[in-house]
């Protein structure tokens, strides 16, 4: 059904990730790949090689092969993508990033459009419309970097920045509300994928790795890779499939493989598979296999036939070009696999039919006979009878009750939550399996004791603070049962689990667990001295509907928070039960002034954020104060600034001894000539000498760029942390007026900034 309709090979090893296709005459595709040797290749198929056009050019031809061109950087290659970055031009501009610099090219004209510095480094590119700035329709040359985001248009201005929350891994422009506006749709290291509208942020969904690829699918639906081999879809931030894979997914991309009118995820893998799923249920629709990893995956009309192929590139330079269906095939093909699903789907049902009546017959066999199997359990549980030898049939008013509880740890455990299944009678917990996103390795736990009981408790780490559903499934019967009846349910684990109330001196132990002695405290104390960090907020919102937002997002059991008669919530205090432990404090007065106070700034931006997103509050403003953080962005900028100078140093000494060694190679090269052996090993000594010399300087001038980069990623995490103690405008203001604050080199306007939000 999908034959590929051309292969070819280029005998160049390409990386992955970093493949497209552009018409960069306007006219012609042509298909770009950064390869090895910091180069970057363009397979130009429809255009004759013209050569380089100016004497400063980056390309050069290739003998071996007409058709390509190659294109210098001198750069390690991070980041390529294409796209018509001149608004008034049907040309493509070649967009190249590396850990320091954005290249714009024309490569029709052989020139650079632009040639920018990018102290942040790119990570990931993509070209399109954000809507910002007096033109709406401005193309900009969007580039993810060092825990930053910024926009360059045509001529090399940036007039978007902002920043996220660790190194951005993956991006794209994605209609999220399927009406025609693109949204920024941002992939990051510390598992988050963040929907930005302009420079606010619409939603944040997190996964359980780095996300390594996002792509556009259908009606605002789209595609994203993890690192640890997962593959999905989202619509808004409603997943609706996604698989696991041992093999890495090097690349995906949106395409109507099929030829139905609605595009398909295929997915790259470094395996060498190549495969499309459908995009509401993921079922695999078409398959082929490479003989080494998928490097990329891109669309154009590669045969100048008017019609978008798709193009798949591997590791080794092989390419293939693949066409939807025709739709006289299609319908071939769909009534065949129609007939065939329905097939499967009877055959399988019939299976498990089987299955259960084969269960039935046993229990039938080894437990009184008749009607009265089930009447006879109840008769047995109600009246204390041992019920073993019913054999798999359990009384029908059983139920099983589950509980979530804090455990402040003792001597061989740490502080944890529990999660406490029960049955209401006699019958016995063989087995439990709890489904969890990011909070088990490989997703899921079981617990399979040696002996069953009537109570099992399961202890859970949650590592971070979010929240997580917990899809947990009991296996009840007795114990020389040999079928069991599976109960499942779905507990919500709240987002501050983590996190017992005090009584402002001591852990308040839950009440609410009874189903094991309670624990010792645990064993660090709790600090005697109060916070100094804290944040001053004001909402408009009633305190009770406050108390339903902390009674639903800590695990408060009995201890449910309520306004008293005046209408003002208790001072709470709360201790973070994790490795280092710290206290939390939460004021509410009734003109709706909250005061959170922490040392953690990360920790108040997740409370903050969670609140404003519960109450529906699109414009949160707020004061705060964090001594620590205020010292440490002081620190950091006056080393950045030092880090910088020399850097400017190392580059200047760079370029005087470049100069120097292509002085010492022409009069190695006149003494050579001259049979002047003495005079050209002098100069061949001292340009060993040299070049040792730029060895080292190059070593340093790494070890600066990596410090650097630290330092800026440093202080972009702390105005991002800034940017969250607020919300909706309040919180894109914020990150703009930081941002003009540090170009400007005004540190007292920076700390002014993050802490009362205001440049007035």
């Amino acid at each position: 059904m999908f034959v590929p309709i051309f292969t070819l090979n280029l005998n160049q090893k390409l990386l992955p990730g970093r493949i497209s296709i552009g018409e960069f005459d306007g006219e012609h595709p042509c298909l770009v790949a950064a390869t090895t040797g910091e180069r970057v290749l363009i397979h130009s198929p429809h255009q004759k090689q013209k050569g380089p056009t100016a004497p400063a050019g980056r390309m050069e031809s290739v003998h071996a092969n007409q058709d390509v061109t190659i294109l210098n950087i001198h750069q390690r290659i991070t980041a390529l993508t294409v796209g018509r970055l001149d608004p008034k031009s049907n040309r493509d501009t070649l967009l190249i990033g590396t850990p320091t610099n954005l290249l714009a090219y024309d490569v029709e004209r052989n020139a650079d459009v632009f040639h920018k510095d990018v102290p942040d480094g790119v990570n990931a590119l993509v070209v399109g419309q954000l809507g910002i700035g007096e033109e709406e329709n401005l193309p900009l040359a969007i580039v993810g970097g060092n825990c930053s985001i910024q926009g360059f248009d045509y001529e090399g201005n940036d007039p978007f920045w902002t920043v996220t929350g660790d190194n951005v891994s993956s991006l794209d422009l994605i209609d999220y509300h399927n009406n025609g506006n693109k949204r920024l749709v941002v992939g990051s290291e510390d598992f988050e994928i963040r929907i930005f509208a302009e420079d606010e942020i619409l939603a944040e969904i997190t996964e359980t790795e780095a996300v390594t690829a996002i792509t556009s699918v259908e009606e605002g639906r789209y595609g994203y890779a993890l690192a640890n081999g997962t593959v999905g879809v989202y619509e808004k931030t409603t997943r609706w499939w996604r698989i696991k894979s041992k093999n890495n997914a090097t690349s995906i991309f949106g395409y109507d493989l099929d030829g139905d009118g609605v595009k398909e995820l295929i997915t790259g893998w470094s395996n060498g598979k190549l495969d499309a799923r459908n995009d509401r249920s993921g079922e695999v629709v078409f398959k082929d296999n490479f003989n080494h990893p998928i490097a990329g995956l891109a669309q154009g009309d590669y045969r100048m036939d008017g019609r978008l192929e798709l193009v798949v590139a591997a590791t080794e330079g092989e390419i293939r070009g693949f066409m939807p269906s025709n739709p006289e095939a299609r319908s071939k093909v769909f009534d065949l696999t129609a007939e065939q699903e329905a097939i499967r789907e009877l055959t399988q049902k019939k299976q498990n039919l089987l299955l259960e009546l084969k269960n039935y017959e046993e229990n039938a066999r080894l437990a009184p006979a008749g009607p009265g199997v089930l009447l006879a359990a109840s008769k047995a549980n109600a009246t204390g009878t041992k019920s073993d030898d019913l054999n798999g049939v359990i009384p029908a008013q059983t139920q099983l009750s589950t509980s979530l509880s804090l455990n402040l740890g003792t001597d061989s455990k740490s502080p944890h939550v529990e999660v406490t299944l029960s049955t209401s009678n006699d019958t016995l917990i063989r087995c439990v399996l709890i489904f969890a996103e990011g909070i088990f390795e490989g997703e899921c736990h079981v617990v399979h004791p040696k002996e069953p009981y009537q109570s099992i408790v399961v202890p859970i780490y949650p590592p971070r603070d979010i929240p997580v559903d917990l899809h947990i499934k009991a296996f009840v019967g007795y114990r020389n049962s040999k079928n069991y009846h599976v109960y499942e349910y779905t507990r919500q684990l709240p987002r501050f689990s983590m996190y017992c109330r005090t009584n402002g001196g001591g852990l308040i132990p839950n009440e609410g667990d009874t189903s094991s002695p309670s624990p010792p405290p645990i064993s660090e104390p709790s600090p005697k001295a109060p916070p100094v960090g804290h944040v001053i907020l004001k909402v408009n919102e009633r305190p009770a509907r406050v108390a339903m937002w902390l009674n639903q997002n800590f695990l408060l059991n009995d201890d449910e928070v309520t306004p008293d008669e005046n209408g003002n919530l208790p001072d709470l205090v709360f201790m973070c039960l994790r490795t280092k432990p710290k206290e939390l404090h939460f004021k509410m007065e009734v003109d709706g002034k909250i005061r959170i106070s922490t040392d953690d700034m990360d920790l108040c931006g997740d409370i903050v954020q969670a609140l404003a997103e519960y109450l529906g509050v699109d414009d949160l403003a707020s004061s705060c104060d964090f001594p620590p953080e205020i010292g440490k962005i002081e620190q950091l900028l006056v080393k950045a600034d030092e880090l910088q100078s020399v850097r400017q140093r190392l580059s200047s000494e760079m370029a005087d001894q470049s100069g120097l060694i292509r002085t010492l190679i022409v009069r190695t090269e006149d003494s050579r000539i001259m049979m002047d052996m003495k005079s050209m090993k002098k100069w061949y000594s001292q340009l060993y000498d040299i070049n040792q010399d730029l060895v080292s300087g190059y070593k340093i001038r790494v070890n600066n760029h990596t410090e650097l980069m630290e330092t800026l990623k440093e202080v972009n995490q702390i105005i991002q942390k800034a940017g969250r103690l607020r919300a909706g405008k309040s919180k894109s203001k914020v990150i703009t007026e930081c941002r003009n604050a540090i170009k400007t080199n005004n540190v007292n306007l920076l700390l002014k900034i993050i802490k009362t939000g205001d440049v007035s």
